[in-house]
């Protein structure tokens, strides 16, 4: 029995790890991708480069601790709890991104000849910070008091010192995770953007004329409405099994379902980059241009460079054109004249001189 758990436990440690590298690499070449695509940077993409970011901290940063969380260290308990409360924030920036996402969407699609003017740059800048900041307040409640500790120390499982065996459930409230977590800020969210999407598509399919336009943001609405519908499928497991252990505290969880729902999470922050990638077109071609240019050493940029400089040659004046002359280039002196070129120069005037113009000659 022991060794079963082992080789659980080793199997779910080493598919964290594949996890965590994928997740990394893909989301770093997504913001990669925004970064050297210029038709990538609107707003709809600065809320995916948010997403993004919220993935590439569950790789670098969320996953390592919970293969930590999964030891079962003895640290202290607002340690441990700071580490459980860093994946709630990360979780929840994720849901307000999809739902920034679907609102955009739902705008470019509702109000197409306004959406440049509503939509700005310094809004939807200003809606990612919002997002965030919604995110550290609802993650970091249980750092204001609403955890386990009294819990804790009623039962005897925390030592005086506050030392306790770092597990999530150990720190963080079933009653905050289903009342306030997934009642309050992830079903509610879930559903709206269940609805956005279902009166996008209706719209898209509503609008006949303009039949380009429409297609195009049916095709990018679809591959957003997916990266949706992975989230929910990744997350709602584990929210569920939340809701068995605090309703139904008897019923024993066995630990590999609960290891496949938190892999489930965490795989969640890889699939969107190969989203993004069969779904997208403009982000296919950056992710292969960033292959061929960084991985396989080809130069793709040479030609459009090229290309680029020839466009601008024509407009160049003739200043840019000629180089100009540096202050230690000399300009050539006249040669001075032989004594025999002087003469003639000096005779030539006398003759032209002594005699008469054609023109005089006519009028005598």
């Amino acid at each position: 029995m022991a060794g079963t758990l082992f080789s659980v436990d080793s199997v779910y440690i080493g598919m964290e790890v594949v996890i965590a590298v994928a997740s990394v690499i893909g989301n770093v070449m997504v913001v990669w991708a925004v970064k050297i695509n210029k038709s990538l940077r609107d707003t709809t993409f600065c809320f995916i480069v948010s997403l993004a970011l919220a993935d590439i901290a569950v790789g670098a940063l969320v996953i390592p601790l919970a293969i930590t969380i999964n030891i079962g260290l003895q640290t202290h308990f607002y340690s441990c709890l700071l580490v459980a409360c860093t994946v709630l924030v990360l979780t929840q920036s994720s849901i307000l991104a999809l739902l920034a996402i679907a609102i955009d969407r739902y705008l470019r699609v509702k109000i197409p000849t306004r959406y440049k003017r509503v939509v700005t740059p310094r809004r939807a800048a200003l809606a990612v910070v919002i997002c965030w900041t919604v995110a550290f307040i609802v993650g970091l409640t249980p750092m204001l008091g609403w955890n386990n500790l009294k819990r804790c120390q009623e039962n005897g499982s925390i030592s005086s010192d506050l030392i306790t065996t770092c597990k999530f459930e150990n720190v963080i409230s079933m009653d905050y995770m289903v009342y306030f977590n997934f009642f309050g800020w992830v079903l509610p969210p879930l559903l709206l953007m269940l609805f956005i999407y279902a009166e996008i598509f209706y719209m898209i399919h509503k609008q006949l004329n303009n039949k380009k336009y429409y297609d195009k943001e049916l095709n990018l609405a679809k591959s957003l409405a997916l990266v949706l519908f992975l989230f929910a499928v990744s997350w709602l497991p584990l929210h569920i099994i939340n809701c068995i252990t605090l309703f139904c505290p008897e019923r024993n969880k066995p630990k590999v379902v609960l290891y496949i729902a938190i892999l489930l999470t965490h795989g969640n922050s890889a699939v969107n980059p190969i989203v993004y990638a069969f779904r997208i077109k403009k982000f296919r071609s950056a992710f292969r241009k960033i292959w061929q240019q960084y991985f396989c050493c080809k130069d793709t940029s040479a030609l459009e460079t090229q290309a680029s400089d020839r466009k601008e040659m024509p407009t160049l004046d003739l200043q840019q054109a000629t180089p100009p002359l540096s202050p230690q280039t000399e300009i050539p002196k006249p040669q001075p004249l032989s004594e025999p070129q002087q003469n003639q120069k000096a005779e030539s005037p006398q003759k032209h001189k002594g005699q008469p113009s054609l023109l005089g000659q006519n009028a005598a």
